[in-house]
């Protein structure tokens, strides 16, 4: 149904023009404030669930229909409840990444959020015992005019083309070994059913407007520059070089200048909002230097690129922006009866190029619906290419095939573990050079975790003929070597690696496992197995001296398998298989690195050598090639 209100433009009196349209359309009325009170009822009742407390409620509309009240006596705008801090276990665990363009081919960039994300959640369902109540949503971004404009280009519709490049991204994601729980597409009924209801519901508080709007357009970006941004890029786009377009157009504003004071105060109050540091304070330097408010539509012409995407409710000659489309895919896959109590995210992760959509806009567009924020939006930077920024001008984009020859090469995990490791999770961008991954595959995998499981099954084979001689409990008491109190080291990593978790500080969490590896090297050196084994035979004390040492060994090797495998799943996973120690379902990680519970490895317990994890990778070998000539199994 059309509302002429709006039409009227940003000059107009919002309290008189609600009344009149009460006066004409009092069922629409009716049902958008039913609608607007069902949803703030739900979002209170998952916010008591969370334990987080309730927020005021803001007026119904009916009694936001009074032109007796200007706007300075209006309620102000209240900050929406977060969690504390970037995850917490006491609630569910909903992480997120960006929808990709359908239009892109996937490379290095969206596979290393993806990444980043699927390893965090495998690390909050380690610590939880399960799959419980956690959530992992990706997908991808359809409704760009590209994705027409390509279809026609290639003989095809705007569906069946992003049908196609949607089942790409899909192949390459299992191709990384992600395990995301749903992968949602802007372009299914479930989505684009739901945004003109949200955006109704803006409409509803006021907060969209009819208006023009005259800017510089980025074509390639499908985005608007403010004049200084244009400006600032001499009027060229600052990702493709392209020259920008002067537009002006028809559409609805949503009022972001009216948030301005709301968000500013809630990112003062929540530092861990907008993570790492420099991109807060990069934020809030913009919000505190004034917002504007930003269109959210555009026009629907003879152009078959316009006429692709979701419509504007009660106005089918404008369009949904296809950006705020798909920032609404958050909320859109979890609004049912089921997955209501997964909101908010916990942390929504994402490249720096997009920091503003998801830090400013997006929390803006949840504040006018009621909805409450999620923990922490993480703004990771940029790879490079051998030190050179990657574009498609250059043509040096890392793409899938490559890291699949890097994964045929090196194995999957060695591969996952780099990007993990080594990636830019910080404020800085990070360069994918293949001396650098050769060198942390040595240093990390082959000389590290691989090198010391199979020293240790080796050992234990040798010796104590496949099985582990004591319990891990009490070698942890019979050996006391200074500097290795076993049961510390331990219960050391895992509180590091949980608190780093808990601080969304993913190479932080991974770090205290590599520790614990270089810990039973060292120990390894100190003790000398190896020469006490040579008196064992003849001299019992010796023996138990020689069962100690390995059963610590092994013991701490396998919580650090747990803590590795958030970052490498099939790995890990062979070594937990390979010594008898696969975690039962259900079983919380701390439960899981008891040395005197039940998970705890025992006398008794088989130890096969197992096949090498990581064999030595020769630093002169040439980078593995995208078509696999040259590329060897991995072990």
């Amino acid at each position: 149904m059309h509302v002429p209100w709006i039409l009227r433009g940003p000059g107009i009196e919002r309290g008189r023009e609600l009344d009149e349209l009460a006066a004409r359309e009092p069922q629409r009325v009716e049902a958008l404030d039913r609608r607007l009170t069902a949803l703030l009822a739900e979002c209170d009742a998952a916010g008591a669930a969370a334990g987080t407390p309730r927020r005021r409620t803001p007026p119904s509309m009916s009694s936001c229909v009074d032109s007796s009240r200007s706007s300075a006596t209006r309620p102000a705008i209240e900050c929406p409840p977060v969690l504390s801090g970037c995850m917490s276990s006491s609630r569910a665990f909903y992480v997120t990444t960006p929808i990709y363009y359908v239009n892109d081919r996937p490379h290095i960039g969206h596979c290393f959020t993806t990444l980043v994300a699927d390893a965090v959640v495998r690390f909050e369902r380690l610590l939880r015992g399960g799959d419980g109540a956690t959530f992992f949503l990706t997908g991808t971004d359809e409704h760009a005019d590209k994705v027409v404009t390509s279809a026609l280009a290639h003989q095809s519709t705007p569906q069946a083309w992003a049908d196609q490049n949607a089942a790409e991204f899909r192949k390459a994601f299992a191709a990384m070994g992600f395990s995301p729980d749903d992968f949602i597409r802007t372009s299914e009924p479930r989505h684009k059913e739901k945004v003109p209801r949200l955006i109704e519901l803006m409409i509803a508080r006021g907060d969209v407007y009819r208006g023009e709007y005259t800017g510089w357009y980025d074509a390639g970006q499908e985005e608007y520059l403010t004049e200084t941004a244009a400006k600032e890029a001499s009027f060229v786009s600052p990702v493709t070089g392209k020259p920008l377009q002067k537009r002006t157009e028809p559409c609805w504003f949503f009022r972001l200048s009216k948030f301005a004071a709301p968000l500013q105060a809630h990112l003062e109050a929540h530092p861990e909002f907008v993570r790492p540091d420099a991109r807060r304070a990069e934020v809030l330097g913009r919000i505190r230097a004034g917002l504007n408010d930003v269109p959210i539509s555009r026009p629907v012409t003879d152009d078959p690129a316009t006429q692709w995407g979701v419509r504007m409710p009660g106005d089918p000659q404008s369009r949904v922006y296809v950006w705020i489309d798909a920032l609404f895919n958050y909320l859109t896959a979890v609004d049912t009866p089921e997955r209501r109590p997964l909101w908010p995210p916990s942390v929504q992760l994402l490249g720096k190029d997009i920091l503003w959509f998801h830090a400013v806009i997006w929390p803006a567009l949840l504040m006018s619906i009621g909805e409450p924020l999620p923990g922490t939006i993480w703004s990771h930077g940029w790879w490079l290419a051998e030190g050179r920024k990657m574009s498609k001008s250059l043509g040096n984009f890392i793409a899938i095939e490559q890291l699949e020859a890097y994964a045929r090469r090196y194995s999957l995990d060695a591969l996952r573990w780099y990007l993990l490791t080594q990636g830019p999770l910080g404020a800085n961008d990070a360069d994918f050079v293949h001396a650098k991954f050769v060198e942390a595959f040595n240093a990390d995998l082959a000389n590290g975790i691989g090198n010391c499981t199979s020293r240790v099954g080796n050992m234990i084979g040798k010796y104590f003929d496949g099985k582990l001689p004591v319990d891990a409990a009490a070698a942890a008491k019979a050996s006391v070597v200074p500097g290795f109190d076993w049961p510390a080291l331990v219960a050391g990593a895992v509180a590091k690696a949980t608190a780093a978790l808990r601080a969304c500080d993913l190479q932080g969490a991974l770090a205290p496992a590599g520790e614990l590896v270089r810990a039973v090297d060292g120990y390894i050196n100190v003790t000398q197995p190896f020469k006490v084994a040579k008196l064992a035979p003849d001299d019992p004390a010796k023996r138990a001296e020689l069962a100690a040492i390995l059963a610590n060994c092994a013991e701490a090797l396998r919580v650090a398998a747990l803590l590795m495998s958030p970052a490498m799943p099939d790995k890990m996973a062979q070594v937990l298989r390979e010594w008898s120690c696969v975690p039962p379902a259900g079983a919380p990680l701390a439960e899981l690195v008891r040395l005197d519970g039940s998970h705890a490895l025992r006398a008794g317990t088989a130890i096969a050598k197992g096949a090498i994890l990581f064999q030595r990778a020769d630093p002169a070998e040439p980078p593995p090639t995208a078509a696999g000539a040259t590329d060897r199994p991995s072990s």
